[in-house]
């Protein structure tokens, strides 16, 4: 009887827990003070909801994938060359939001109000310029975009539809990063948690049966997937909205306010664009070895699409943790605490292991379960085992310099993630990836390795930058 009450308790308190995360309506604010307690637990408080925010992210991703399998590899194959694209695309854009949130908590931190208000303002007039002109672009020339990586003509069929719809998502889920991340560097990581998930279900629901036509729906194959996708981004660009104006957090977002400030929408891009060529020649350097393996036929190139989904869910989640250690120290670096924000990063590092240790489980245990998950036609299967095993024996090193990359960069120094990152990419990983596959026996499988092994010096890089402590500069940007 004691168990069963014991039983009846915990279910009690897990149904609040639910109601409170999803009570649009509470008005007590999720924020905490990040200058103060526990940095580890500051450091947990911020980061679970941002590795559930980013392991959803993903998780919709893979759904298209899912699906798109039940159409065969050729439409894994092309599904995974528009998600590269998307992929480039979002993380440089992502790289001005990492200039943002580190000048917002940096803010929130000094208790300047106000400067931290005036800064998402000025996001939002950058992102609403970067969705017109990149979202349009790309709706234009989509079917170029899949022509010039050199796949045959069945591919870009099936694709095309679903990367135009993508490029109105992309526009979308710019505000939603944008908002998301205000709300995160102001101290609240439960309210764009709330909204990312709202969207993901509304997603990861609707997907089949636009892709099908099951029920009252109209059949629009993969394109289906992708407009599931843009009503999904609208639900969470309300709720996002909602509590900014709302007053949930310090910031709290007028229409009278609004301007247009052009010096300080240069100095957000100053300490943005770094980060987000960081970004971006990452996913680019993505595309140049996505170009090269489908030089090996569609089945690695399914395989390689693949398997870059599987390791970013373990880049998502870091990302996660790193924007949110970042936060932590930013808002200490405001508030002249240096102690306290190295602290979050050291932490951060520690959370980092146990989540690469989960990884490496499945994806050196199961490689084949994870490819046939998606396709168990013998090709995809082939190539997709090894790519998996590889990626897992990697896992720390990928995770932890994401969890730098992230962290650093939401403290406003965003240089040297850039150097660090641009010069192991394309002075070691890429030609080592290449000359694997090209002077080796390794075929295709070589450039997974040549990935691994540019993870290992970049780890090592990041590990000596960011204990050398020189990204450790208090007060406001």
């Amino acid at each position: 009887m004691e168990k069963m009450a014991l039983s009846a308790d915990g279910g009690r308190r897990n149904g609040r827990l639910l109601i409170q995360l999803f009570n649009f309506k509470n008005k007590k604010p999720n924020a905490r003070d990040l200058t103060t307690g526990s940095v580890r637990g500051n450091l947990w408080y911020l980061s679970w909801p941002q590795i559930s925010e980013s392991v959803f992210s993903v998780a919709d991703q893979l759904a298209d994938l899912f699906w798109a399998g039940r159409l065969g590899f050729k439409a894994i194959a092309g599904l995974g060359i528009a998600q590269t694209y998307i992929l480039m695309l979002m993380t440089a854009r992502m790289g001005l939001d990492a200039g943002m949130r580190a000048m917002v908590a940096r803010a929130i931190g000094a208790k300047d109000i106000r400067h931290a208000n005036n800064v998402v303002i000025q996001s939002v007039n950058i992102t609403f310029v970067w969705s017109i002109i990149i979202g349009g672009l790309g709706i234009v020339f989509a079917e170029r975009l899949l022509n010039v990586i050199g796949v045959d003509d069945d591919v870009v069929a099936l694709t095309s539809g679903y990367l135009k719809m993508q490029f109105v998502a992309m526009s979308l889920l710019s505000f939603q990063r944008l908002f998301g991340g205000a709300l995160q560097a102001a101290g609240d990581s439960i309210t764009p948690l709330k909204a990312i998930t709202i969207s993901r279900l509304t997603h990861l629901c609707l997907t089949p049966f636009l892709i099908f036509g099951w029920g009252v729906f109209p059949s629009m194959g993969l394109a289906g997937a992708g407009f599931a996708n843009v009503v999904a981004q609208v639900f969470a660009n309300i709720l996002n909205i909602y509590a900014l104006m709302s007053g949930r957090t310090d910031i709290k977002l007028k229409l009278s306010d609004y301007c247009v400030d052009f010096n300080l929408i240069w100095k957000i891009l100053k300490v943005g664009i770094p980060a987000g060529i960081t970004g971006m020649q990452r996913s680019l350097s993505q595309w140049v070895l996505l170009f090269f393996v489908v030089t090996f036929g569609t089945g690695p190139a399914a395989a390689f699409s693949l398997s870059r989904r599987a390791e970013n869910i373990v880049n998502h989640a870091s990302r996660g943790l790193g924007r949110a250690a970042g936060t932590l120290a930013a808002q200490n670096l405001g508030a002249q605490l240096i102690g306290r924000a190295r602290s979050s990063m050291n932490w951060a590092i520690v959370y980092c292991l146990g989540l690469s240790l989960f990884c490496m489980v499945v994806f050196l245990g199961f490689p084949d379960e994870v490819a046939m998950f998606f396709s168990d036609e013998k090709e995809f299967v082939q190539h997709t085992t090894l790519w998996i095993f590889i990626m897992g024996l990697s896992a720390f090193p990928m995770s932890s310099v994401q969890v730098f990359t992230q962290g650093v960069a939401s403290t406003g120094d965003t240089l040297a993630p850039m150097i660090i990152t641009l010069s192991t990419m394309w002075v070691i990983e890429i030609p080592v990836a290449i000359g694997l596959a090209l002077l080796t026996p390794l075929d295709s499988a070589g450039v997974a390795i040549g990935i691994a092994i540019g993870n290992v010096f970049r780890c090592v890089f990041f590990f000596l930058y960011v204990f050398s402590g020189k990204w450790l500069r208090p007060g406001i940007l």
